[in-house]
């Protein structure tokens, strides 16, 4: 992946393959795949406070999508003080 810094609150992250088999062995068909949309963090914007590289979040899906280097990537932005808006990351998971 090439450089790329997110400013402010912003996080650059590369969506996670949901998985079509359960822990039991089942193969789920694709419309059966309602699990929540997860992603790798890749870097954090300077005013980042909850989430560092490395994290597991959930993200709302209508974050921004661009492709560098071949590659997908997202860019969402977090929660704020002084943004009036909620941010696109719901949550990170635990390890």
């Amino acid at each position: 992946m090439s450089k790329l810094t997110p400013l402010g609150h912003r996080v650059v992250a590369k969506q996670v393959e949901k998985t079509s088999k359960t822990k039991s062995g089942f193969y789920l068909p694709e419309d059966a795949k309602e699990a929540p949309e997860m992603a790798e963090v890749l870097a954090v914007g300077p005013q980042v406070k909850d989430v560092k590289v490395g994290d597991m979040i959930i993200y709302k899906t209508y974050g921004s999508s661009i492709k560098v280097d071949g590659e997908e990537l997202l860019v969402l932005t977090t929660d704020s003080e002084d943004l009036e808006k909620e941010g696109e990351i719901l949550a990170v998971v635990g390890k």
